[in-house]
């Protein structure tokens, strides 16, 4: 096949070009995706449904190559193994605005692998990715309802900027990762360094410009060199099954949804599709077992959500009781662990995290390979872990490591809360959040308890951040309803989560999940003003808890603080074979690390140990001051004076003259090598820095 290609301005200026025909043509659709020497590699291919199969099981892969950077991985093995963070949350942000794009019904597996080729270091892989995976699909034989748009969008000096650079993203307040059909938005992610609701919105449409151009383009190459797309087998439940299945409920099915507690809800559900499927077994009797079970569970499910919704929008009922405005009862605790340096407690309803704070030293930051930057390595000094055990949703299953979706969710709550732990504040410091129960919400609480915890460690965050999510609930007619704070049944069956988190000065990160094909911008702009509001409340309650910072960090955690040397002293410090710095270490049990541009930063278990090490590093790398008295050691003795040493390394000039307040005949008469005496600096030669020393000037000012 002939290679085509398109290449359109996005913003103006730059051109982004989307090929396809080059490369990867047994897969059902593939494209590159190139914006400056950045290029993607996007291909998507689809397989049989799996036997048993209820859901559309769509599996995304982002890969960065090094050698799309012309560098070589770092380890022994010398190849890329498991996904990065980065990566992993790249599949994520791939995979949410592209999954509702797809048919009711549509159970074909369809995998979509996205491979970084060549890294300019400029601009970032992920955005062009996703307009690849949408682009690879909108070119197959899928019953792909696209295309979509994505880009990122900085505020730089007061401007925004569509796609910056890396440059210009270091000096962001905003990063938007916009993502939607034209005047239709599907996924947005990112942080914000407390930006208004009405700077997101004129983001939110400046985005939507450049997404127009891009899905224009997307829909010219499909026309040019897309294939003809297939008619898929669509699963769908019988309407016969369907009707009866409500025939038989219609009189109890509103009163189960609407339980209030879970725990409860859930069972009588389960209850009820039991008696459900024994009813109407006989009549579907034609039905395998396999094929009843499958679509009787769909059905239900169907049920379920139809009920809730329609409650929901005619009766404005939720399944918990409360008005679509009203938060869930909320609580907060601080120093709920004896040992830890932070610990706290929150709870909205049913969902419950707590959340440890612990204080290291710059050991314990966490470094990440990054192959787009120039030291290859990202160093992180605050970092959020989030944990969701299988009791938390009163279930069994395998215990194994964090998955994509522990990931995404301590990425949100770490990148929300790290805007107010101050850029200068010494520690390094981790956040793990352990899920002790959830009905919806559970990264909302993680950033809610990792804020109290913080303030509980003595961490001078600059302000508390709160989070809170906004659902949907759409109708037929086209009927909309926004739910704040959303239960899991309401994020399960409704059409939307959207988690917006923030202080009361701005926003600081947000993110949209998305079950329709797109909503308008001004209604997720109401969304986030009612996510607003909200958060207000809950930041009253966590400031009614604990309404600031510990004065003092936590008696637990370990003692570190920040000096400054000379760094032409960083070698005295240091000594011959590291001889200095190791015997201050293992002398006063303290942790040093010395940069090299003589900050010098101790940590110690307690403030005894502390002053030790501060003491001991003083006297390797103090500056001699005239007028100063010290107690040096006479290392050299001549006829006209000695010399002595007043500092490690540091020796001055004790002439014959300044020994005494008499007449001297001989130095020897006063000292000797190996002698100690107290000298004044009276003189340091800017010159050569030769130093003139005094006994007499420092035995009359010590009255001696």
């Amino acid at each position: 096949m002939a290679e085509e290609k398109i290449v359109f301005q996005f913003d103006g200026e730059r051109e982004m070009e989307i090929s396809t025909g080059k490369v990867a043509g047994l897969a059902n659709g593939s494209c590159l995706v190139r914006l400056g020497d950045t290029i993607v590699l996007a291909a998507a291919c689809s397989g049989a449904p799996r036997e048993g199969t209820d859901f559309f099981p769509l599996q995304v892969d982002y890969r960065e190559k090094y050698s799309a950077a012309g560098k070589f991985p770092g380890g022994y093995i010398k190849r890329e193994g498991r996904p990065s963070t980065k990566e992993i949350l790249t599949c994520r942000m791939i995979d949410r605005p592209i999954r509702p794009l797809f048919p009711e019904g549509f159970f074909d597996e369809v995998q979509i692998s996205c491979v970084l080729l060549s890294a300019d270091g400029v601009n970032e892989p992920d955005v062009l990715a996703m307009v690849g995976a949408s682009a690879s699909l909108m070119l197959s034989d899928l019953p792909f309802d696209g295309p979509i748009g994505a880009v990122r969008v900085g505020l730089v000096d007061g401007k925004f900027i569509v796609n910056p650079t890396r440059a210009e993203m270091a000096k962001s307040k905003l990063e938007l990762i916009y993502a939607g059909r034209p005047d239709q938005v599907i996924m947005i992610e990112g942080e914000a360094d407390f930006v208004s609701e009405a700077q997101m919105k004129e983001a939110m449409y400046l985005a939507n410009d450049a997404v127009r151009k891009q899905c224009e383009a997307q829909i010219e190459l499909a026309k040019r060199a897309g294939r003809a797309k297939k008619d898929y087998k669509l699963y769908l439940v019988p309407e016969e099954l369907a009707a009866s299945m409500a025939k038989l409920c219609a009189d109890r099915i509103e009163n189960v949804c609407t339980i209030p507690g879970k725990e409860a809800r859930m069972v009588a559900l389960d209850e009820l599709r039991a008696e459900l499927r024994g009813a109407l077994r006989e009549p579907f009797a034609a039905m395998s077992d396999a094929e009843f079970g499958f679509m009787t569970a769909i059905a239900f499910d169907n049920l379920v959500r139809e009920t809730t919704r329609n409650v929901i929008l005619e009766k404005q009922f939720r399944p918990d009781g409360r008005s679509t405005t009203e938060i869930r009862p909320l609580s907060a605790e601080v120093g709920v662990l004896p040992v830890v340096h932070g610990s706290a407690l929150f709870s909205r309803g049913e969902t419950q995290a707590l959340v440890l704070a612990t204080l290291g030293n710059e050991k314990d930051a966490q470094e990440a390979d990054d192959l787009t930057s120039e030291s290859g390595v990202t160093k992180k000094r605050f970092y959020l872990h989030y944990n969701f055990p299988n009791f938390s949703v009163g279930e069994v299953g395998r215990i194994t490591g964090p998955g994509r979706r522990e990931i995404g969710h301590g990425n949100l709550a770490e990148r929300s809360v790290s805007k107010v732990v101050p850029a200068d504040f010494p520690y390094v410091v981790r956040c793990v959040s352990e899920i002790m129960s959830s009905n919806g919400s559970t990264s909302m609480a993680s950033v809610c308890g990792a804020t109290l915890a913080l303030m509980d460690a003595g961490v001078p965050i600059t302000a508390p951040v709160a989070g809170i999510s906004c659902g949907l609930v759409t109708g037929k007619d086209g009927k909309r309803l926004l739910l704040t704070d959303i239960i899991g049944a309401e994020d399960h069956f409704g059409d939307m989560d959207f988690k917006v988190c923030g202080t009361r000065d701005g926003i600081t990160g947000f993110q949209l999940d998305l079950k329709l094909p797109g909503i308008p911008i001004d209604l997720l702009c109401e969304g986030m003003e009612r996510n607003r509001i909200a958060r207000l409340k809950i930041l009253d309650v966590m400031e009614a808890c604990i309404p600031a910072p510990r004065a003092d960090i936590s008696p637990r955690a370990p003692r570190l603080e920040v000096v400054k040397i000379n760094p032409d002293k960083i070698g005295a410090l240091i000594g011959p074979g590291g001889k200095n710095i190791r015997s201050i270490t293992e002398e006063t049990g303290t942790s040093i690390d010395i940069d090299d541009d003589g900050t010098v930063k101790i940590m110690a278990p307690d403030k005894e140990h502390l002053e030790a090490a501060k003491l001991r590093i003083s006297g390797c790398t103090a500056e001699p001051e005239i007028g100063k008295i010290y107690r040096g050691k006479v290392v050299t003795v001549r006829d006209f004076g000695a010399f002595v040493e007043i500092l490690p390394g540091v020796e001055g000039l004790l002439h014959i003259s300044a020994l005494a307040d008499y007449r001297v005949n001989k130095v020897t008469d006063i000292c000797n090598e190996g002698d100690y005496v107290s000298v004044k600096v009276l003189d340091i030669d800017p010159s050569n820095g030769k130093i003139s020393l005094s006994r007499k000037a420092a035995l009359k000012e010590m009255g001696e």
